[in-house]
């Protein structure tokens, strides 16, 4: 009877053992996959990333403006920095089932609503990396759309759906990280924009704020109204 036991118990261990040896192998090679599709190990090391996480390619506060080809595969050129408005980066892929939601919910009128002060630009990977009949399904008519490789190395995407806010006015990324929804997208990067104009101060916040307005009103840089008194040309504008 004792000499069955240990049979038993002996036969228990090998099995553990051998449960234990096959998931280190299979954890292995998911490990190496993802190295292979170019994800780092710092990006691995975080199942969730947060709004406001860490940018492996970009030094915090970096950003860079988005150039690539379009649909029709015509080059394009966003510009991102050095302007008066916010850009939100949806860094989107149609070999992405996470993305489903989010390219489905492109077309949705109120999409930004609850940032109506930032633009919206979606970067899927470049023609030779993505479908581009499956691209040209989900992408939706006045979406702006940029395939550029290089724009996901630039800000280094760890992974798909991943979303970056660039501040224009300050040239700073202040925002980026993962979400399954728009809701959630909106929400965390507008909290995330809030907080970053908080943190420079009341004035500055209140010059965004003006900014804003004098746009809604029609009134950009140069605009006569702005230099009362002078003569065009007087200043520089004109």
């Amino acid at each position: 009877m004792t000499t069955a036991l240990l049979v038993i118990e002996a036969l228990a261990i090998i099995l553990l053992a051998v449960l234990v040896i096959g998931l280190l192998r299979s954890h292995a090679e998911i490990l190496r996959s993802l190295h292979d599709l170019g994800v780092r190990d710092d990006a691995i090391a975080t199942t969730s990333t947060a709004i406001g996480g860490p940018r492996p390619r970009l030094t915090d506060g970096d950003a860079v403006d988005v150039s690539g080809v379009s649909l029709a595969g015509s080059s394009v050129h966003v510009g991102v920095t050095g302007t008066k408005h916010s850009t939100m980066l949806a860094f989107l892929s149609t070999g992405c089932l996470a993305c489903t939601g989010l390219w489905e919910g492109l077309g949705a009128r109120d999409l930004m609503a609850d940032l109506p002060d930032v633009r919206l630009v979606v970067v899927a990977k470049s023609p030779e990396e993505e479908s581009p009949s499956r691209l040209a399904q989900l992408a939706p008519e006045g979406i702006t759309l940029v395939q550029s490789t290089e724009a996901w190395e630039a800000y280094g995407v760890p992974v798909s759906p991943y979303f970056v806010l660039v501040d224009g006015v300050a040239d700073t990324v202040v925002g980026a990280g993962s979400a399954g929804s728009w809701p959630q997208v909106t929400s965390l990067l507008g909290q995330a924009l809030a907080d970053a104009r908080a943190a420079v101060g009341v004035d500055q916040d209140n010059r965004f704020v003006a900014d804003a307005e004098l746009r809604r009103a029609g009134i950009g840089p140069g605009h006569p109204s702005l230099y009362p008194g002078e003569a065009p040309g007087e200043n520089g504008k004109g």
